[in-house]
């Protein structure tokens, strides 16, 4: 990790592309077992509908982190291009931030085939990301009532909603609504809409059980004004504070590391693989990355093992 640090921004790069292009190498294993055991940051996920601003809102957060000397990376999840299957949108287009400022890292991904919100190298890059800076953002691709695979990565998600977006019955009918820590109306400078929607967010907010026991907070914001950010800030401390407190966040993190192992299984060897290794699994440790590898290797030495046997008779 030091030397990754020590390779700056460009170290960055070269490293993720190497995940995503080859998860399971030694060198890249190596790399994100000792970024699992080394979290220094808050990673916050930033989700809501399209056109909500949550790109405007992100540039805002990330500027006044870094004029508290806060060191920021950001991923930005972009919809797909039909044609490359590549990001639509730049981190550049999409991000008023300085390029050449060393403690600032943004990068964007290809949501592709995925519709959870996030792309497929996220939760890695996250990960390796909470080793290096003091604040990560996940900026999700536009979302809708189901998109919530944001909360098996982020600390904190913050959910936004625009001004004029819907009355409270359909924010009751998302069920992205049981998920967020902090919920914010954006463009909190259009007036009457702004205070409707807030008003609507908060009834809707009230109708859901926590299940952690954690009041989720609702306030309106401008990242154009500056208005109601310095709030925004306190409620998403607090969050962090109240995480920290009595373990919170360690159980959260492992339980988010259980669902992508669990999930990522589940995706490349289907049920009945995942069947197969579910007592092995028990049996590994480290962390999730190296325990992942462990299990795919069991499996494929299963798989081996008929034809080892056949060629030796």
């Amino acid at each position: 990790m030091d030397r990754l640090r020590s390779e700056g921004k460009a170290g960055l790069a070269r490293a993720l592309a190497r995940i995503e292009r080859r998860p399971q190498a030694p060198d890249v294993l190596a790399l994100l077992d000792a970024a699992w055991h080394r979290p220094q940051g808050h990673i916050l996920g930033m989700t809501g509908p399209p056109g909500v601003g949550k790109s405007t809102l992100t540039g805002a957060l990330l500027r006044r982190a870094r004029a508290q000397d806060k060191s920021v990376a950001v991923i930005a999840v972009d919809p797909s291009s039909r044609r490359s299957g590549g990001a639509l949108l730049g981190d550049r287009v999409r991000l008023l931030a300085n390029p050449e400022d060393p403690q600032l890292f943004v990068r964007s991904m290809a949501a592709r085939d995925r519709l959870g919100g996030l792309a497929s190298l996220t939760w890695s890059a996250a990960i390796l990301m909470r080793a290096l800076f003091d604040e990560v953002i996940v900026e999700t691709v536009g979302v809708g009532q189901s998109e919530t695979d944001v909360a098996g990565l982020a600390d904190s998600v913050l959910f936004c909603v625009q001004p004029g977006s819907g009355d409270s019955l359909q924010f009751m009918k998302a069920g992205i609504m049981e998920i967020p820590d902090v919920a914010a109306v954006t463009k909190a400078d259009s007036g009457p809409a702004a205070r409707r929607a807030l008003e609507d967010l908060r009834g809707a907010l009230s109708l859901v059980e926590s299940e952690d026991h954690w009041p989720v907070p609702c306030l309106a914001c401008s990242a154009e004004t500056g208005e109601g950010l310095e709030e925004l800030e306190a409620a998403l401390r607090s969050h962090r504070d109240w995480l920290e407190g009595d373990q919170r966040l360690a159980c959260k993190r492992e339980a988010q590391a259980e669902a992508w192992l669990r999930s990522g299984l589940l995706e490349d060897f289907g049920r009945r693989g995942y069947a197969r290794v579910a007592d092995f699994l028990g049996q590994t440790e480290g962390s999730p990355f190296r325990r992942r590898t462990a299990c795919e290797a069991a499996l494929t030495q299963e798989a081996a093992a008929p034809n080892q046997a056949t060629a030796a008779g």
